[in-house]
């Protein structure tokens, strides 16, 4: 019997571990394309930090940040590495997640044994962010072999990243709730994903933005990403650390109440 609630689709979120076998399920197939997978995410973002940051860099020469200068490589990479976890999260929460519920019918099949709906969610959330944590350890150990940064600190930035993909992959199961195909989702991308990532201090400090936009970029699940990811590249510790995680908590916690709402109607009709 299918594992679907007849309570409030917003009832809170009844979990158990009965997502770990839906999250190996999920390893042990990806396994098999494991190498064509890590290259197809990291290729990208190198690109993007090869021929901006060497490229541009040359140009740009240094940023300033507050009271000191770094160069334009170390700026661009401390955020492009967050622009990785999320693309690399949102890539697999829509489209191998549609796959699986819409396509392949695999989540039918799933709560075909005793598992929620609830958990089959919490799965693919998790999946997501670990996808993102494999491709942005890759990125970072290109970023090492490169010398563009040796922080210490940068150990700490492995689990900030890991909450980022969390995050990001919590919002675009809403999205994947509400797909009729794959098309639905350059909404997302066009509308969403692209306006954050010039908004949120990849390329340029968000100091250059108009107040009114600035204020607004300030409270971007990838803006809090990047004022936690960048001092830490830079050997610092942020400013407001506190503040930043909370908008990311703020962002995970909702996104994925909504997710498995609209998930849970989803399967209802």
């Amino acid at each position: 019997m299918s594992q679907v609630s007849t309570a409030s689709v917003w009832a809170a979120p009844r979990l158990s571990m009965r997502w770990w076998p839906v999250f190996l399920r999920n390893l042990l197939v990806w396994r098999k394309l494991a190498i064509p997978s890590l290259v197809g995410n990291i290729a990208e973002p190198l690109m993007w930090l090869v021929a901006f940051g060497y490229g541009l860099g040359a140009l740009v020469g240094q940023v300033q940040l507050g009271d000191r200068q770094v160069p334009y490589i170390l700026f661009l990479a401390s955020g492009s590495i967050c622009m990785s976890a999320m693309n690399a999260a949102s890539f697999e929460a829509l489209y191998s997640a549609f796959s699986r519920m819409h396509v392949q019918k695999t989540w039918d099949g799933i709560m075909n044994a005793p598992v929620r709906l609830d958990d089959v969610v919490l799965a693919e959330m998790l999946w997501a962010a670990f996808k993102a944590l494999f491709t942005v350890t890759a990125i970072l150990g290109v970023m090492l072999a490169l010398g563009i940064s040796h922080s210490p600190k940068l150990l700490v930035a492995w689990p900030v990243l890991l909450f980022v993909g969390i995050t990001f992959s919590c919002i675009a199961l809403i999205f994947n709730a509400l797909a009729k195909g794959y098309d639905f989702f350059t909404y997302y991308f066009t509308l969403f994903l692209t306006p954050m990532m010039f908004l949120s201090g990849i390329f340029f400090p968000t100091t250059q933005l108009p107040p009114l936009v600035r204020t607004v970029a300030e409270w971007l699940p990838l803006t809090a990403a990047v004022e936690l990811v960048r001092p830490l590249f830079m050997d610092q510790w942020p400013a407001h650390p506190l503040r930043h995680g909370l908008v990311l908590l703020g962002f995970a916690v909702a996104a994925f109440w909504i997710a498995l709402a609209l998930t849970r109607k989803r399967f209802r009709n």
